[in-house]
């Protein structure tokens, strides 16, 4: 066998493994989307099903420029392999869990392991592709992706159905010990000396201390009594934390997060693109099953299956991006999607029971389109207008744009979700939070039955409050792709 064959094989056994990785990560999130609804019921854990998602999202996020500056140092083995034994270990952990706060501690973990999982395929799939073949090569990335969606609420809800919940975090980890032999005997790379650049820890505390104060700033405000005082000591330590980070990312040697890259407009404008699409994204995944339980009745695999549509019609569209992006400049591309997409959401700001739930599933094939196109797209422009060696902090930075995007709107989604939740209590005093949690996961329970009309005018009433917000967001991302003067086409 000659040298040429044996690299080619090496190659593909990596490519494997970060199908493999790719599909270990997604697959965990629609199914854990079908199994929501009966997750937060039965741990009695509606007002904190936000931080369910909000705690792994928000540990993906600090931990993932910290692996993309660690990529760049030491190599990409190390940082993925430590993603991986995280990941697979957290999953395990949360599938333990037997009470809601300690599934959210072991969410975090799970975060951890994803903030080196994400980042890491993007760079090594940069690293063995030119660009020529790199959308190409990202868009094959997305069939692990395309697979993991159609399985993914099926398997969800058979889960759900036949088993219990536990089992929808242990399904990863077999998956993760497969890609950790792998990778631990396939990847090679050369050897990195370690540069002896001071870690930018002031950077990583402040950066933690704002998002966790933010989080923690919404899940207050969604009480149902708020603590004027502690209000304002959060308030406070979010723009003191903020302010921080900001100051110290300016004038540190090697900051965690090089604002210097955002003064490329073209980059800072697909950064901010995957942002706002994802925080739209976390938006739809995780209230159409809730809504299709809570109001339809749906079995949990039908409810899964109406997020099933985005993902599958995301890895078809992602294969046009490379030609597109050679005709088209790419906030005429952004814009024209954007605007299709707002459309197709806006009835949801208003629509009764009496509504087909068919909807739901035109909502989610149009969203896979846009998002398939416009977020690979962000993702390529994004390592192309970058200088070489900045490459992995790149893939983290725009990775780490997208999880912060679903931090944030996780917690803003929640806010608004609980705020209205409350108000519509107060409307109704025969109505309580373990009625609703009855409601959503579809228990026949006697006062469910009864109080019906007034559950589902509350409930609905709270899905309209939060694709409010969804449609706020639609406005801001597409104001800046308006106020994008970029008009060149990246060849």
């Amino acid at each position: 066998m000659t040298n040429e064959n044996k690299k080619l094989i090496t190659r593909n056994f990596i490519m494997l493994a970060i199908l493999l990785a790719t599909f270990m990560t997604s697959v965990e999130t629609t199914i854990i989307m079908t199994g929501l609804p009966t997750i937060v019921s039965q741990l009695h854990g509606i007002s904190l099903q936000s931080w369910i998602f909000a705690t792994y999202l928000l540990l993906t996020a600090l931990t993932t420029p910290i692996y993309g500056k660690f990529a760049d140092r030491i190599g990409r083995k190390p940082v993925f392999l430590t993603g991986l034994i995280l990941f697979s270990t957290g999953s395990l952990l949360c599938g333990l869990s037997n009470n809601i706060i300690m599934l959210v501690l072991f969410r975090a973990l799970q975060g951890m392991g994803a903030g080196a999982i994400m980042p890491i395929t993007f760079t090594m799939i940069a690293d063995l592709f030119d660009y020529q073949k790199r959308s190409t090569m990202l868009a094959l990335n997305n069939t692990a992706w395309g697979v993991s969606a159609l399985l993914g609420p099926l398997l969800g809800g058979y889960i759900v159905d036949k088993l219990n919940w536990h089992w929808v975090f242990f399904i990863n980890v077999p998956i993760g010990i497969l890609v950790i032999v792998i990778i631990s005997l396939k990847y090679k790379e050369e050897k990195k000396v370690p540069e002896k650049k001071p870690i930018d820890f002031k950077g990583i505390f402040s950066l933690s201390g704002f998002l966790v104060s933010l989080l923690i700033l919404f899940q207050i405000l969604g009480n149902s009594e708020i603590s004027l005082i502690k209000t304002t000591i959060i308030v406070g330590l979010t723009f003191i934390f903020g302010f921080f980070f900001w100051k110290v990312e300016t004038k540190v040697y090697d900051p965690i997060i090089p604002l210097s890259l955002l003064h490329n407009s073209l980059f800072s404008i697909q950064v901010t693109t995957a942002l706002l699409l994802s925080a739209i994204q976390i938006g739809f995944q995780t209230y159409f099953p809730m809504w299709l339980q809570a109001i339809y009745k749906s079995t949990a695999t039908v409810a899964g299956l109406s997020v099933t549509l985005s993902p599958v019609f995301w890895l078809i569209s992602s294969f046009f991006v490379g030609k597109i992006v050679k005709r088209w400049a790419p906030k005429y591309v952004a814009i024209c999607l954007i605007v299709i997409m707002a459309i197709a959401y806006l009835p949801l700001i208003f629509v009764d029971s009496n509504v087909t739930k068919n909807i739901f599933f035109i909502i989610s094939a149009v969203s896979g389109i846009t998002l398939g196109i416009v977020i690979t797209m962000n993702t390529l422009i994004a390592q192309r207008v970058v200088p070489e060696e900045s490459l992995g902090t790149a893939s983290a930075m725009i990775t780490l744009g997208r999880t912060l995007g679903q931090t944030l709107a996780a917690g803003i989604f929640g806010l608004a979700f609980n705020v209205s939740l409350n108000s519509g209590i107060k409307k109704y005093n025969f109505i309580n939070r373990n009625l609703i949690n009855q409601s959503i996961s579809g228990t026949h329970h006697l006062d469910v039955i009864v109080h019906r009309d007034a559950l589902n005018e509350v409930i609905l009433t709270s899905m309209h409050t939060v694709f409010g917000m969804v449609l706020l967001l639609f406005a801001i991302v597409l104001l800046i792709n308006v106020l994008d003067k970029n008009k060149s086409v990246v060849k």
